[in-house]
């Protein structure tokens, strides 16, 4: 008898891991490649910067934080800076112009709920007993 197929393979190695990016792409320039993260995980921060716009974040971290952590934390920072910003400058008017068009949840289910009850043949209310 022959030998089986399994011993005569040789052992494969582990997959490695592709690296995580350190180079990304700036929200503000949007220029490929541009921005950078350095981490410091001894002081225990994140440097990010653009190499084009100069634009610059900084963030604390952890010693299982990656790059790529750095950048979704900038990416969060600069939707919250835009929300606030649209908030305040934009609610004295934007409220005037959309209130007519649109109603509040409270404004819709006001009326009374025995307008939205069904009704027919077959369908017993929860009040009604046969």
């Amino acid at each position: 008898m022959g030998k089986r197929k399994k011993s005569s393979r040789k052992p494969q190695g582990k997959k490695k891991a592709d690296p995580l990016p350190t180079v990304f792409t700036c929200l503000f320039c949007n220029h490929e490649k541009s921005v950078t993260v350095v981490m410091e995980k001894k002081l225990g921060f994140g440097n990010l910067e653009c190499k084009v716009c100069g634009q610059r974040f900084q963030c604390g971290i952890n010693y299982l934080s990656a790059p790529v952590d750095v950048y979704s934390e900038w990416i969060d920072a600069a939707d919250a800076v835009a929300k606030d910003e649209k908030a305040g400058s934009g609610s004295a008017s934007g409220t005037a112009h959309r209130s007519g068009s649109k109603q509040t949840a409270a404004g819709r289910y006001d009326d009374d709920e025995d307008d939205r009850r069904y009704e027919g043949e077959g369908i017993v209310g929860d009040d009604e007993e046969d």
